[in-house]
């Protein structure tokens, strides 16, 4: 099962933040599950893809030409898949996934992360997302999602909804359900 992570890559977080990523790169490789991920270098992506790697886990990198460029390529790939832009990542990482984790980060974990919700509320996948609101980093974005839900934006009953939850062992417990089908 191929588990795609959306996280920060900036160096400069928390080493809490960074600890997360460690633990899942390794409770991935644990339970032969592969990691997918933008196959850049810094932060979280450098944590849960090294942890992943030397816990001998299959890791898969999408990386932009760009990124490449600016010598950020990630050394923990098994398999490295190179891309022309940023849109052809996320287009890759939806396909190849089985799911989604969404770990805390900015721009881009934001931007990966509602092109998987809006993929999915229009039917182009079924495949759960598990946003990880650690330390109620994601509150301000499901404090916006009940607006936009009281206010009949987004309707009662969705067909396809993100899944926030509070602990790395709540998103184990719910991949393991979903290898277990």
């Amino acid at each position: 099962m191929n588990i795609a992570v959306y996280c920060s890559a900036k160096d400069s977080i928390g080493n809490e933040y960074k600890a997360l990523g460690r633990e899942l790169g390794k409770w991935l490789a644990d339970n032969n599950l592969t990691l997918v991920f933008g196959g850049a270098t810094g932060g979280l992506m450098t944590e849960v893809s090294k942890s992943a790697f030397e816990a001998g886990g299959e890791v898969i990198g999408v990386v932009t030409t760009r990124i490449i460029a600016a010598g950020r390529r990630s050394p923990y790939c098994t398999k490295l898949i190179e891309v022309d832009n940023m849109n052809e990542r996320k287009q890759q990482m939806k396909q190849l996934a089985d799911c989604f984790v969404c770990l805390p980060g900015s721009y881009g974990t934001l931007d990966e992360m509602f092109d998987v919700i809006a993929a999915g509320t229009v039917g182009e996948h079924r495949k759960p997302i598990y946003i990880l609101n650690i330390e109620n980093f994601y509150a301000g974005i499901i404090q916006e999602v009940e607006l936009m839900r009281n206010r009949c934006f987004i309707p009662q009953q969705e067909a396809y909804k993100p899944i926030f939850i509070n602990s790395l062992s709540e998103v184990y417990e719910l991949i393991s359900k979903q290898t277990n089908r």
